[in-house]
């Protein structure tokens, strides 16, 4: 399989749980193999919009890439309440 053959594809983790999709890889310039996945995540999980993961946490490569490693939900309500401000008015 070609490098750019993973872009793309729906990244499953070890719960079968969609992930994300490749959107990036890194690759050892000495050896020339695939060192990390950069993954772009489903909207929901984690709090960032990317991640990496190591070649090494694969499990099988085919239609999905399954992970050999599970992925955990931010919980919701944490992220919303640390988006929520509020602001006390005094009246004079």
């Amino acid at each position: 399989m070609r490098a750019k053959q993973l872009f793309g594809i729906t990244v499953l983790d070890k719960k079968v749980k969609a992930v994300g999709k490749v959107d990036d890889v890194e690759i050892d310039v000495e050896t020339g193999k695939v060192t990390t996945l950069i993954i772009s995540l489903q909207k929901g999980i984690l709090s960032n919009d990317s991640i990496e993961v190591d070649f090494d946490s694969i499990e099988t490569i085919g239609d999905y890439i399954l992970l050999n490693t599970e992925i955990e939900e931010e919980v919701e309500e944490e992220a919303e309440e640390a988006e929520q401000v509020t602001i006390e008015v005094e009246e004079e």
